[in-house]
């Protein structure tokens, strides 16, 4: 959602491509009075993307929103109240063919439906969704969506649980007033990335307190994550860092990071701490680098295809995922450096012999920890 004011065509537009840009399909702009309306009126024809009108009290503002041409309209039953104003800005959705989404908000519930379940519960939200809906419907109206939103976690992941098992419709998942970064993005990946991997949800919003580029961006790569979006950027894997580590992965991560973004290709790339167990582990990345005694070892696929000096890891990264994007996986494998895997072997056997050799087939290192332990 943009946070700039709709009368503001040329900022609100800015905001617009950014969010489009980030990775978002559909931008929610506000109409709170006649300017919005009016800058919606210019902004829709510019915009790469779909708008939806976020309307709250003013159902002038709902029908204004319509007349601007918006591809959807945001009502929240809690704020716009009034059964007759409902019903009409639905039968003006329906001549238009744009679809409505009935956001329910737990910090919106009407009045009564608040006193009725004794708060914001889960049956509480899918009950005023259910109560806006059956107005739709004495109109002939159906094309909707709906969201049943809270700032609790748990009761929106209850609250969506129970509405796909209530409605025959589109669901938008979302926590609401999740906050600043990086609780509010725990709080956002927590709720719906729980019902995305249930298969409940058709849209989402990180609602955060921060730059909506990061709303955007965090919807992206959590669809990406979970593999509902083929993935358009860099996905930089990297361990966690441990004892075992020969270079600082933080550091190495971070340049990578930096220098690999900057590319923009759909690539997974890996940087590993330790050559032992590196190139195994990471061995699904397209490409990746594990560092050894002062060296890295340069994957595709978990093949060792060179061995550069510690201080060009992250220049050799860059290097190889743009022949990699030029060329193809399979011809960068063709291309190895055929000694590679030789030299890569003998650093992996001297970081072990450095730490006492192979426990697991050292058989006299092991009878010697077993003697010291029985004393």
């Amino acid at each position: 959602m943009t946070t700039t004011k709709t009368a503001d065509v040329e900022g609100t537009l800015e905001q617009i491509y950014a969010l489009a840009g980030a990775g978002a399909d559909i931008v929610r702009c506000t109409c709170n009075d006649q300017a919005a309306a009016e800058g919606l009126a210019q902004i829709v024809p510019r915009s790469p993307v779909p708008i939806v009108a976020d309307i709250h009290f003013h159902v002038e503002m709902a029908l204004a929103a319509l007349e601007a041409g918006v591809q959807g309209l945001r009502l929240n039953p809690g704020n716009l109240r009034k059964p007759e104003e409902i019903k009409l800005v639905a039968a003006e959705a329906r001549d238009r063919g744009v679809p409505i989404r009935i956001g329910v908000n737990a910090g919106s519930l009407h009045p009564s439906i608040y006193e009725r379940f004794g708060g914001a519960t889960p049956e509480a939200l899918v009950e005023s969704a259910r109560v806006e809906l059956a107005y739709f419907e004495e109109v002939g109206f159906s094309d909707v969506k709906i969201s049943v939103k809270a700032s609790s976690v748990a009761t929106m992941i209850a609250a969506y649980r129970l509405a796909s098992e209530t409605f025959d419709h589109p669901l938008h998942l979302g926590v609401t007033e999740a906050g600043p970064l990086p609780g509010g993005l725990l709080k956002g990946t927590a709720g719906i990335a729980t019902l995305l991997a249930e298969g409940i949800g058709d849209t989402l919003r990180y609602s955060l307190t921060a730059d909506p580029v990061e709303e955007a961006r965090a919807g992206r790569q959590l669809l990406e994550a979970l593999g509902l979006r083929e993935r358009k950027g860099l996905d930089l894997i990297a361990c966690p860092s441990c004892g075992r580590a020969e270079v600082d992965v933080i550091k190495v991560a971070t340049e990578a990071q930096a220098a690999l973004s900057e590319l923009n290709l759909p690539i997974q790339v890996a940087v590993m701490g330790c050559v032992v167990n590196g190139p195994g582990e990471a061995r699904h990345a397209d490409l990746g680098i594990a560092a050894g005694k002062k060296r890295g070892h340069l994957f595709i696929q978990g093949q060792i295809v060179r061995v550069v000096p510690e201080d060009e890891m992250v220049a050799a990264l860059v290097e190889e995922a743009k022949k990699i994007a030029a060329e193809g996986v399979a011809a960068r494998l063709a291309a190895r450096d055929v000694s590679a895997e030789a030299e890569a072997a003998a650093d992996r056997a001297l970081l072990l012999d450095d730490r006492g050799g192979d426990a697991n087939h050292d058989t006299e290192r092991i009878e010697k920890i077993r003697l010291r332990t029985q004393h």
